[in-house]
This record gives structure tokens, C-alpha cells and sequence, in this order.
């Protein structure tokens, strides 16, 4: 009655259903697995960005990797800024995703080391290789409070590091880099600005990173995993159509017997 499920058609239907079903579970775990890293990132993000601000040098010092758990950390730095070393990165965008510049300017300590701080966003000139209208630093002695980040690379950030920039400009945020440039230590690392943040919006703070929302993650998962439970469903759906089929086409077939005189 069901012999046809051994015929060419239905062994390769049989094969691709279950070579399937594994297929979706994975892909369901994997985004499970992408929901539960968000999930731990945003409680990570919570509680550095609502901890008691701390000395930026407790955390991090020249050649320093900041860890992940760090990230977002709120810390302080009191020192004098230096406009001579500021430089701005390249292609960055605006809370309004504006295609920019940002602003990273040293801030230099009581012990002569530095800290990367970046102050924000501001818009480009006419002319996109000359350096962009900045509002100067604040002069003097400035006690600033920012979320520390660890250096930029081009493997986390996907950002190409290219060579031959105009006098001042930089694709990444490197604090080794920058360290070569003004021939001091800066410690690994930089802030984004929190406060004091510049009269007039300029440049734009960066924005606080999202906390709150858990992407769809979660819904592709449950939805990989029906879809998994369907495939045998589905299977056997066809499986039952088709010997109905094939009865109905062989009694059509059976010759009817001729009515007796």
C-alpha cells in the first residue's frame, strides 16, 4: 500500500526532510544563543553604565586591553585638555545618522600620561578630505566623566584602517596609535563623553548604547523550531494524499463489469 515511498521521488524527499529537521534546530539554537548573548549584554551595559563613576587609571593604564566586562564602565579623568594632538575619525554618524566626523581629542593627566576622550560628532566641511569646523576643548584644568571603550579594530568594528589620511584624521580610535603620534603614554582605551557636555550641542554626544530592547532573536528561534516540527507533519501529510491519490486513480482504472441481458 505505501510502496511508493521506496520509489527515486520519495527517497529524495524522505533524504531532504531529514537532513532538514537537524538543519532547523541548529539554526533555532543558534538564534537562542544570539538572544541570550543580548540579553547578558544589556544587563552588562546596565550595570557599568549606572556604577559610581571611578578613577579612569584604576581601570586602565598604556598598553592596556580594557576586558569586556569593562565596557561602558563609567569613569572620570581630571586633567588638561591638548588641541595640538586632536584628531577626528573618519565616516562616523550622528545620533541622527548623519555621515561625520568625531571628535577625540587627549586629555592630558596630573603624571604627564593621557586619555583618548571622545567628545562627540560634528558634521563635515565642504571639502571632505580638510579637517572639519570643531569647537575648540575646554582650557584648563577639566574634570570629565565618560563610558570607557576599549581601542578600535578592524576586526571588531569592520572598519578598514586605511593609510594616507589627511594631516589628522584616523579611520580608528587606537590608543598605541595615538600614543606613537604624541610621543606619551595614553592609557588603552578611550572615553565617550558624558559630561561636562559642550554648551550649544557641539559636538554631539554620543549616544547612550541601547539596553533596553532584546531584538527578534527570540521569535526566530521558536519559528526555526516549527518549522522543524512541520517538516515531519508536512511528510506525512503528503505521504497520505498520495495513496489516496493512487487509489482513486486505480479504481477509475478497474473496467466495469457489462449488465446481464
Amino acid at each position: 500500500m505505501y510502496r511508493f515511498v521506496l520509489t527515486r521521488q520519495w527517497v529524495c524527499l524522505t533524504l531532504i526532510a531529514l537532513a532538514l529537521i537537524p538543519a532547523m534546530i541548529k539554526l533555532g539554537f543558534w538564534q537562542f544563543h544570539r538572544h541570550e548573548h543580548r540579553v547578558a549584554q544589556n544587563e552588562l551595559i546596565a550595570k557599568n553604565l549606572y556604577a559610581k563613576p571611578e578613577p579612569v587609571t584604576g581601570l586602565t593604564s598604556p598598553g592596556h586591553t580594557v576586558p569586556r566586562d569593562d565596557y561602558w564602565r563609567a569613569v572620570t579623568a581630571t586633567g588638561t585638555y591638548d588641541p595640538a594632538h586632536e584628531v577626528v575619525v573618519r565616516m562616523r554618524t550622528s545620533n541622527n545618522d548623519k555621515v561625520g566626523f568625531q571628535v577625540v581629542t587627549p586629555l592630558v593627566l596630573d603624571d604627564g600620561r593621557a586619555v583618548l576622550v571622545n567628545r562627540g560628532w560634528v558634521a563635515g566641511g565642504d571639502d571632505p578630505r580638510a579637517y572639519p569646523p570643531v569647537p575648540a576643548a575646554p582650557a584648563g584644568e577639566v574634570t570629565v566623566t565618560g563610558r570607557l571603550k576599549a581601542d578600535e579594530t578592524s576586526g571588531d568594528s569592520g572598519i578598514k584602517d586605511r593609510k594616507g589620511l589627511p594631516d589628522r584624521q584616523v579611520m580608528l580610535i587606537d590608543s598605541e596609535q595615538q600614543a606613537a603620534a604624541q610621543g606619551r603614554p595614553v592609557l588603552g582605551g578611550y572615553l565617550e563623553l558624558t559630561a561636562p557636555l559642550p554648551p550649544g550641542g557641539s559636538p554631539e554626544a554620543v549616544a547612550e548604547p541601547d539596553h533596553d530592547s532584546i531584538g527578534p532573536h527570540m521569535a526566530y528561534a521558536v519559528q526555526w523550531w516549527l518549522f522543524a516540527a512541520a517538516v515531519p507533519v508536512g511528510w506525512v501529510v503528503l505521504v497520505r494524499r498520495e495513496k489516496r491519490d493512487r487509489e482513486e486513480a486505480a479504481a477509475k482504472a478497474v473496467p466495469l463489469e457489462p449488465a446481464s441481458a
